[in-house]
This record gives structure tokens, sequence and C-alpha cells, in this order.
């Protein structure tokens, strides 16, 4: 089954697949600190979405496509246009040096970040892991 991105069901499906991944558990099992992904329109993408995203100890106990970035308090915001989060999914852009040529911008501490540099490789597998769905520009 493909999930459509942005939508409540992708990002509700990285959590499943970043709960049911020893990997990930291992390698961020001393992580605390929430995310919301913000997807900015391009010439692929004309609407922003809002993705949260909760990370605990190696587990994602929650998950939702969000109405704004205010609606939930996290310690983490990074916003991209559509082109750049389809990169990352896809495999063609690896998000540490992404936020390092503000491809992905941090709201937040890069350097907390960049402490668990295979965390976020294996959340970026699991994201790879999604059929997804991209729209068509």
């Amino acid at each position: 089954m493909a999930f459509k991105f942005p939508s409540d069901e992708w990002i509700k499906e990285l959590s499943s697949q970043l709960n049911a991944s020893e990997a990930y558990e291992k390698s961020s099992k001393d992580w605390e600190g929430d995310f919301i992904f913000v997807v900015e329109p391009d010439d692929a993408y004309e609407g922003t979405a809002y993705l949260f995203l909760s990370l605990y100890h190696g587990k994602s106990p929650d998950a939702a496509m969000i109405a704004s970035e205010d609606e939930r308090e996290v310690e983490f915001v990074i916003r991209a246009s559509f082109s750049a989060w389809r990169q990352v999914i896809e495999g063609k852009l690896d998000p540490i040096p992404g936020m390092m040529t503000r491809k992905l911008r941090v709201e937040g501490s890069l350097i907390k970040i960049t402490r668990y540099v295979r965390a976020t490789q294996e959340l970026v597998a699991c994201c790879a892991r999604i059929e997804t769905e991209f729209p068509l520009a």
C-alpha cells in the first residue's frame, strides 16, 4: 500500500516503522525531542504541510499531520521545500549535510541533532521503507 506524502497516514506509517526498527531503537535510546517537519511549497507542491513526530528513547509514541506549527510544543522544527523532503525520503539528500547547507532549515539545537547521526540515518532508512506516493507537479 502506498502512502501519500505529505499526509497523516504517511507520518503515522513512519512512526510505525520507527517503532518496529531495532536499529533505530539502539541508535536513539538516549534521544528525547519531538519534531515538526514543515513541508513548504515549491514547483512540485502548492500547499504547506505540518507533520508532527514524537521521539522518545528509541520509540515514536505519537505522530500526526497537524494544522499549524503552533499546535504542538516541540524541541525542533525542520523546514524544507517539498522537493527537498522528497530527496530525503528517496535517499538522495542526507539530512545532516542538508541541514549544514540550509536545504533543511532547523529551529532547535543542530549540535544535539548531529550527536545522533546514526539515529538520523536510521530514521531516513525507515522513510525509505515506506511505499510513498508523491503528488504530480
